[in-house]
């Protein structure tokens, strides 16, 4: 039975992440990526797992395990991880072992995927640094990012049978990191914008997406204020008198996606925010930082 999340109000089925549960592990897919049977993909949640406390329960995230955990050893830190992996690929359907990795820090790079790429950051050490994005027509690799509120960006070509999994920050949503993946797409696969198809994750919502002037000003800077009216909002005053602000990132990240080309009908966006469900998933705003990872998995098969 499903688990108590909390959605927010869509206009589109398309819009509603559809919710999976199997051998005690809770994970959800996006309809519009569901009709593609040469791909599997996946949108995981904090259930299923064996971490425990700040990073219980299937946090994928070795680096944030050992954070938690500073009083066991990193080779113990380093079991429940991937036990909590095997416990998802198994659940969901792909080999743990075709898992590729990169290091996340909010850049706008992508990094085309290869053969040998196959393991990367967890079979064997992670070699690509300051690496945001990933894409690949090669099957078998499942690309995996890892989040805890920025946006989790799924792109498919059924085309040219392409993919692209993306960590979408506010960091790398202002430098256009999915209309760049789009671009790229194009670029080395011949995609056709207008039908790359894509599934915007689980991730912070406008209303919990509290930032300071200066942040919520590169986005006004950025966005044609008559295609987005409420992509910026302002919000409280603290006692100090600062005005802060909301942003709302899944509506940038689909503005990204529409520069590049993309058609509206082919872009979902999620019902569910990670702030507001951090008993299912995990928040850095809302554990003020005391947190795992869930992740997106993208394969083609």
């Amino acid at each position: 039975m499903e688990k108590d999340y909390i959605r927010k109000k869509t206009r589109r089925r398309a819009d509603h992440l559809t919710y999976h549960s199997s051998r005690g592990v809770e994970w959800f897919t996006s309809p519009l990526l569901d009709r593609y049977d040469f791909v599997i993909h996946a949108f995981s949640t904090r259930v299923g797992g064996v971490s425990e406390g700040d990073v219980g329960s299937l946090n994928l995230s070795i680096a944030r395990e050992v954070a938690m955990h500073m009083e066991e050893s990193e080779e113990a830190c380093r079991a429940k991880v991937n036990e909590n992996h095997a416990r998802l690929a198994a659940a969901v359907g792909y080999p743990a072992d075709a898992l590729i990795f990169s290091n996340q820090t909010h850049t706008d790079n992508i990094r085309i995927m290869q053969d040998i790429d196959r393991g990367n950051g967890f079979t064997r050490p992670n070699e690509y640094q300051d690496t945001d994005g990933m894409m690949t027509d090669i099957t078998g690799q499942a690309l995996m990012t890892f989040h805890a509120d920025c946006v989790p960006l799924l792109l498919v070509d059924p085309v040219h049978k392409a993919i692209a999994n993306v960590h979408s920050g506010w960091k790398g949503t202002i430098k256009g990191i999915g209309t760049k993946a789009v671009q790229k797409m194009h670029e080395v696969y011949g995609s056709d914008p207008g039908k790359i198809v894509a599934a915007i994750g689980p991730s912070i919502c406008q209303d919990c997406f509290e930032v300071s002037e200066d942040v919520a000003q590169l986005f006004c800077e950025k966005y044609d204020p008559a295609r987005c009216p409420d992509l910026v909002r302002p919000g409280r005053i603290t006692d100090e008198g600062e005005q802060k602000y909301h942003v709302n990132l899944q509506a940038a990240c689909l503005e990204n996606f529409l520069e590049a080309g993309m058609k509206r009908e082919h872009i979902s966006l999620p019902d569910i925010c990670t702030a507001c469900n951090r008993e299912f998933l995990f928040s850095h705003r809302a554990s003020q930082g005391r947190r795992g990872n869930h992740a997106a998995v993208l394969m083609l098969r």
